[in-house]
């Protein structure tokens, strides 16, 4: 976003300096050529006086010798042509010597403006690549009322070129630094904006990964931006009390139901001892659904203990963990005809940062649930591995798998498998492994196993 916010920054003072210095540029030129224009009509003027001189007394050879030269030198140390012409167009005296006739090339016009006793126009502006162009100027000898010749100045564009280049090199570094001042007050400014962005964006990451407690601290930026980030806490502070209440409800009612439940059994094994007989099914019915009853009501105290759970991280060997665990688990699998084997566990440790206890607890749910699954004959299978800065243990069952639309509806509370449902079970298994997990910044997947099955991945990460 601050790249796009720069660039858009960049291109509209781009936009500003190029209106401006397009504009001056332009000027700039003009008002070289303005100043040589100036420089020629002063020359053209002061050898008007001359001429005018030699037009009233054409037999002196004084006179006539004096314009030679002074034409000469003009020429020699300026590099501009100059000549003063009759009005047929002829030469009365010009250097360099070969310029004989004014009324050809680019003097035609302006020699013929002058013969009506007006300065010749102002010629069109001359740009830097344009080469070998010549700027004519004449003006009219005018004696007793009359023009009775035409002095020429016809200057070469080279050198006005090379100034107008220059005036613009210096326009172009103006410029350049009006770019690298605008360049670091776009970035403070992009910077100053966004910073309540970045940590908005932070701090909605790190609740949407179960950092419930981050909070946007106060900073700079504009006014708007500043009540965003109290309005995005306030609305923090408000989901984050809902849920705790949400979670001291459930964990709450689930501890209070107990006792109601657990005097309802008594009760209900008190009257079945007075039941005639042929009533055994039904009693039998009321003991497994009250049975169902107590496993539910302990997995939903189980998962609010799990996400009210503090992130207490530490060092922890996953794979150690996974053995143990498995061995705990080796007994019922052993009774359901089911086999568990750590041959993808290695024998040293791999290391992660996480609760050993809560850890365990969700393998424990994740095995309970591979266990329950796999059918007798069947095998679990577990690994542990470090990858890309992660620890990683993975249990796979040999059940009968998930479809890709339960896969992404694993491990919510309460789902069951469809063509699971006369397996016992709450539903709540994987979604307390997942929350023991998040607690500690770890994360719960699941993967369809080949050639049937189900992979559960348990990720924490890696010590440093």
């Amino acid at each position: 976003m601050r790249t796009r916010l720069l660039g858009i920054l960049l291109a509209l003072m781009a936009c500003v300096l190029a209106a401006l210095g397009i504009p001056l540029a332009v000027s700039e030129a003009r008002a070289e050529q303005q100043h040589l224009l100036v420089d020629r009509i002063d020359d053209t003027a002061r050898f008007a006086v001359l001429a005018q001189n030699v037009m009233a007394e054409p037999d002196n050879l004084e006179l006539r010798t004096t314009l030679d030269t002074e034409l000469r030198r003009y020429h020699d140390v300026y590099g501009i042509g100059i000549g003063v012409f009759a009005l047929d167009g002829y030469a009365i005296a010009a250097a360099p010597t070969d310029w004989r006739n004014a009324r050809t090339g680019p003097s035609a016009e302006p020699f013929q403006t002058a013969l009506d006793g007006r300065r010749s126009h102002d010629p069109g502006q001359a740009w830097p690549w344009q080469h070998g162009r010549q700027l004519v100027v004449a003006s009219p000898v005018v004696r007793e009322g009359d023009v009775v010749a035409v002095v020429v100045t016809s200057s070469p564009t080279g050198p006005l070129g090379a100034r107008i280049l220059h005036g613009w090199l210096w326009i172009a570094g103006g410029e350049a630094v009006a770019v690298l001042l605008a360049v670091a007050a776009a970035v403070g400014l992009t910077g100053w904006v966004l910073r309540p962005v970045r940590d908005l964006d932070k701090v909605t990451h790190d609740i949407a990964t179960g950092r419930l407690a981050s909070r946007v601290a106060p900073a700079g930026g504009p006014p708007e931006l500043r009540r965003l980030a109290r309005a995005f806490n306030e609305m923090a502070d408000h989901v984050e009390a809902v849920l705790d209440q949400q979670r001291a409800f459930v964990a709450d009612a689930s501890h209070q139901l107990r006792n109601p439940l657990a005097a309802l059994m008594l009760r209900v094994e008190a009257l079945g001892m007075e039941l005639p007989p042929g009533h055994e099914q039904e009693l039998q019915s009321v003991r497994v659904e009250g049975q169902r009853l107590a496993r539910v009501l302990d997995d939903l105290l189980g998962l609010a203990v799990a996400e009210n759970a503090g992130p207490v991280v530490e060092p922890c060997d996953v794979a150690g963990v996974a053995r143990e665990r498995a061995e705990g688990w080796a007994p019922l699998a052993r009774e359901r005809g089911v086999s568990v084997d750590t041959a993808g566990v290695p024998a040293g440790p791999v290391s992660g940062l996480a609760d050993p206890v809560g850890f365990g607890s969700a393998l424990d749910a994740v095995l309970d649930n591979a266990i329950k699954f796999t059918p007798a004959g069947g095998t679990v299978r577990l690994a542990a591995r470090e990858e890309d800065g992660h620890a990683v243990v993975t249990v796979t069952d040999a059940g009968p798998g998930l479809d890709e639309e339960e896969l992404s509806r694993i491990g919510d509370r309460f789902w069951r498998s469809p063509h699971q449902q006369n397996v016992a079970g709450s539903g709540l298994g994987l979604s307390i492994a997942r929350a023991l997990l998040g607690a500690g910044g770890g994360t719960l997947a699941f993967r369809p196993a080949e050639p049937h099955g189900l992979t559960v991945v348990l990720t924490v990460p890696r010590q440093d």
